[in-house]
């Protein structure tokens, strides 16, 4: 179970008021943060955060020498001692004063990327999670603690989870109250249209919905997320102003930069067509579609083959007419395109392979059974490499 962005902003005041701490879970770039400022906002409070993957042992309680000359203990033998007090990091001092300044003013301080903190730092943020104290220091009723994690294969629902954490203490879990975050393109286009995002952006993912976050596909190290997209939008909006030519060179990687390879080249044709990009449906309908698919770049084929896998109830491979429509395709893409692609139809074993393999047998000489084994082929072919 995971919540949208617009039923966090009831849940996580839900949570607080209740007196609880809210560790609110998802993918990087997905929200969190923008989350935890839009709260803060509401609740009319003042936001104070800790990113603790920077953080190191000790700096929230940092070793320094007294002021004066009595806190120094002289030995005869061994030389001169400071007696040694400590400080607390500037962020838990400009808490504790506005909280006396301004005490019925409500505080929230983010508690950022936790779990990709050390142990050793989780440790000492552990008392002022748990028990609102570190040493003598106690933290003001005005204060309230939100932490957010990176998923963790521990998870439930995130064994396939990757990011370098340090797993959480049973403590903080069973302490705190998990949200896992999710995203809903409905509810980020929404977003994107009020805060005049650019339109080629909302355009295209009002298209293709499912791109606005895709997490470790293909083992690529850039991924679409929703501060990707915004960061593309602002891009494009400097992109725009330069001449076409200019524009036409950069396009794809400037992108790609952000968004992976695929979906970057993706959208970079779709804006250099000024918004008129090719879709699955059409691929699927428009016999016209052919040749356009043809031209378009490699990337932009294999997403569109991709998004065709993921739901094939137009034209499922399963039938004659979407397995020999789909290996004609198939047959414009580059062989890398083409491995990736029968990677992609073997993960969906239940879905579309089981079934092509079903009617393969039953009609060994149909356009089922000569993409099964032109898929076949092509695996191969890639273990091989």
């Amino acid at each position: 179970m995971a919540l949208t962005y617009q039923q966090l902003l009831i849940a996580v005041p839900l949570v607080l008021r209740a007196g609880n701490v809210p560790n609110i879970v998802g993918d990087a770039g997905i929200g969190k943060s923008a989350l935890v400022e839009e709260v803060a906002a509401k609740m009319g409070a003042q936001l104070y955060t800790t990113v603790v993957s920077l953080s190191e042992k000790g700096d929230l309680a940092i070793p320094v020498p007294p002021l004066t000359s009595d806190s120094f203990v002289e030995t005869r033998h061994y030389g001169r001692l400071a007696n040694v007090q400590y400080g607390y990091s500037e962020t838990l001092v400009s808490i504790i004063k506005f909280a006396e300044a301004h005490p019925d003013k409500p505080i929230v301080w983010f508690l950022d990327e936790f779990n990709r903190g050390s142990q050793a730092v989780q440790s000492e943020l552990m008392n002022l999670v748990l028990q609102r104290r570190i040493n003598a220091l106690r933290l003001p009723e005005t204060v309230r603690i939100v932490i957010a994690e990176n998923p963790d294969a521990t998870m439930a629902g995130f064994t396939e989870s990757e990011y370098d954490v340090a797993i959480a203490d049973a403590a903080i879990k069973d302490r705190t109250v998990r949200l896992v975050m999710t995203t809903s393109t409905a509810e980020w286009l929404s977003w994107a249209r009020s805060v005049g995002l650019n339109s080629m952006v909302v355009d295209y993912l009002t298209t293709y919905p499912e791109r606005l976050s895709i997490i470790n596909r293909d083992e690529q190290d850039l991924h679409p997320t929703p501060r990707a997209w915004e960061r593309v939008a602002k891009n494009l909006d400097q992109l725009a102003q330069l001449p076409a030519e200019i524009q036409k060179s950069l396009a794809a990687d400037l992108f790609s930069g952000d968004l992976g390879t695929e979906v970057g080249a993706s959208f970079a044709q779709f804006v250099l067509a000024h918004g008129r990009g090719l879709t699955v449906e059409e691929l699927q309908t428009k016999e016209s579609s052919r040749d356009e698919f043809r031209s378009v770049d490699d990337a932009t084929k294999l997403a569109l083959l991709r998004d065709w896998i993921r739901d094939d109830s137009g034209q499922p491979l399963s039938s004659e007419a979407g397995a020999q429509h789909f290996g004609a395709l198939l047959a414009m893409v580059s062989p890398d395109g083409q491995y990736a692609l029968a990677q992609s139809i073997g993960e969906r074993l239940d879905n579309i392979l089981q079934p092509m393999y079903e009617r393969a047998k039953e009609e060994p000489a149909g356009a089922v059974a000569q993409l099964y084994q032109q898929l076949a082929v092509i695996a191969t072919r890639g273990d091989n490499r």
